[in-house]
């Protein structure tokens, strides 16, 4: 595997990312922010944020999986929610959580939680772009 995660010591731990990702392949791959989009172009779960983080975190698993990756290969997560408060912390580990049961795997690369005015599209409430390292 080309990422290793760790929690160093002197920084606090979580369960929802780890501190810091040490990448030994040699292949970058750059993920452009993935929306909630199913394969037709169709908007997942209007309205609900727990809806479009799975479905944003499932279209990073399919854009990986297209070159030969998944998110094991994850060095570095950039999340954009719309209007982000705090309370709307447990939607996103809704999302996340739903996604790692069916990607297999339990996403926790480095993360930037960003939150943003609105996205490209209106009925759009959250954007997820990766980096990842291959062999």
């Amino acid at each position: 595997m080309a990422i290793t995660l760790v929690n160093p010591g002197g920084l606090p731990t979580t369960d929802v990312y780890r501190q810091v990702s040490v990448a030994s392949g040699s292949r970058l791959v750059f993920v452009a922010g993935q929306v909630a989009w199913d394969a037709e172009g169709d908007t997942v779960g209007a309205g609900d944020l727990a809806a479009q983080v799975e479905q944003c975190y499932l279209n990073v698993g399919t854009a990986l999986a297209g070159v030969g990756g998944s998110f094991d290969d994850v060095a570095k997560l950039n999340v954009h929610v719309v209007d982000w408060t705090p309370d709307k912390m447990p939607l996103l580990l809704e999302g996340i959580s739903r996604a790692a049961a069916k990607l297999g795997t339990t996403p926790v690369p480095p993360a930037t939680l960003l939150g943003v005015a609105a996205l490209h599209t209106p009925e759009h409430l959250v954007e997820v772009e990766a980096t990842a390292v291959l062999d």
